[in-house]
């Protein structure tokens, strides 16, 4: 028997086939305009590895979860995470996820979640944030953070992205050095992300989940904010879908 997650999140959606207990595929493809569609080439992809609906059970999540209509079932990202987050991390943990749509963090006590609390009314202290700084200066996440490690000395001050914007905007004009521009969007969401964690439980180490787990100067920079070691895995972008395969394996 297959299992199945499927996490269909703003910009990217993953998929992570376990057979048995032991997984032995993950893949990513972009979101696009329609969810519908990727979960159709989810699929596809799926198909030609000779799984299908008849020998596995597939589990849905995310931005997009409504839009798989061969899933069995479909569950809360904070549930999937969490799940992702404890089976990859192996210890009671504070998951930090900082998606497209929204930040998160959750905590989970010996595999099970006991609190959450998330950042979904404004994007700013996202990575859909990052993005729009990102494509404002003509590079892209990765090639932002690069920047951001070698600048310094400045800040944004607005909390709205849309003003933020403008405030970069403003910088570029002034001429402020572009890793210096780089560093003060990189710290705007780093601190926005610090004082979510702020208002929640503390007692765990912080584990990183979602897209930006594998860029180290995001890890290194919550790390040095929160005077917190914050881990994650090379698996960690897929913790929804993990967690969303280890559903109906109970």
């Amino acid at each position: 028997m297959y299992y199945i997650g499927i996490d269909i999140g703003s910009t990217a959606a993953k998929t992570t086939v376990f057979k048995g207990n032991e997984i032995i595929e993950n893949f990513v493809v972009p979101t696009g305009w329609s969810s519908v569609e990727t979960s159709q080439l989810i699929m596809k992809r799926l198909n030609d590895m000779g799984i299908y609906k008849e020998n596995s059970k597939i589990v849905a999540t995310g931005y997009g979860r409504v839009s798989v209509p061969y899933a069995d079932k479909t569950v809360t990202e904070i549930t999937c995470h969490g799940k992702g987050a404890a089976y990859l991390s192996g210890e009671s943990c504070t998951v930090i996820d900082i998606g497209g749509q929204d930040t998160k963090v959750i905590t989970v006590e010996d595999g099970i979640i006991v609190d959450f609390i998330m950042n979904d009314k404004c994007s700013a202290g996202t990575g859909r944030f990052l993005e729009i700084m990102a494509n404002t200066l003509g590079v892209d996440i990765d090639s932002l953070c690069n920047l951001a490690s070698e600048g310094g000395g400045i800040t944004i001050s607005s909390m709205c992205t849309v003003f933020a914007e403008s405030e970069v905007i403003g910088l570029i004009g002034r001429g402020e050095k572009k890793e210096d521009i780089a560093y003060a969007i990189v710290d705007s969401v780093i601190s926005k992300v610090k004082s979510l964690c702020i208002k929640h439980n503390e007692g765990y180490n912080y584990f990183l989940t979602g897209g930006l787990s594998g860029n180290k100067y995001i890890v290194d920079s919550l790390s040095k904010k929160l005077n917190k070691p914050v881990r994650t895995h090379s698996l960690a972008k897929y913790a929804g879908s993990i967690g969303a395969a280890l559903i109906p394996q109970g």
